[in-house]
């Protein structure tokens, strides 16, 4: 009988002790599940909140340069606005001087490889105001450095 009352109490003390580590596995799952889900919740360093100021007016033109897209304001302006910075940015319209042949050229690829839509009346528009105020440059390249003092680079 003495044996199975010790039998009985390392039963018992397995038990509570398997018990302990079961409670103890739920604790530390639960806590690494928090934790991946909240991967700063622990750090002391704070998060610099960056407030991008909204552009009150979307029109307002200063100097006469549209300021939400940096075009020259000119007439045709709110059509090319409209028409082409849906798709892309105002940058890669000052970036690409074209002629009139050209931008018609480049309007047709867009509509046949990027989906953009027939700009019926709007094109020419577009276009003369294009060219009018992006036309080619006349230099594509910078002027050859000239007057310099160069030096050998030492080991």
């Amino acid at each position: 009988m003495e044996k199975e009352s010790t039998f009985s109490k390392q039963v018992k003390s397995l038990h509570q002790t398997l018990f302990m580590l079961l409670v103890l596995f739920v604790i530390a799952s639960g806590g690494i599940l928090y934790y991946a889900n909240n991967p700063n919740v622990f750090s002391n360093t704070s998060q610099d909140i960056v407030n991008v100021e909204k552009i009150e007016d979307e029109d307002l033109i200063e100097n006469g340069i549209h300021v939400r897209t940096g075009l020259v304001d000119a007439e045709g302006l709110m059509v090319v606005v409209n028409n082409c910075t849906n798709c892309h940015s105002a940058k890669i319209i000052t970036q690409n001087r074209m002629t009139e042949e050209r931008w018609n050229a480049t309007i047709k690829w867009m509509q046949e490889t990027q989906n953009l839509w027939d700009l019926g009346g709007n094109q020419k528009i577009i276009v003369n105001y294009l060219v009018t105020n992006y036309p080619p440059k006349s230099k594509g390249r910078r002027m050859s450095l000239t007057n310099i003092e160069w030096y050998d680079l030492e080991d």
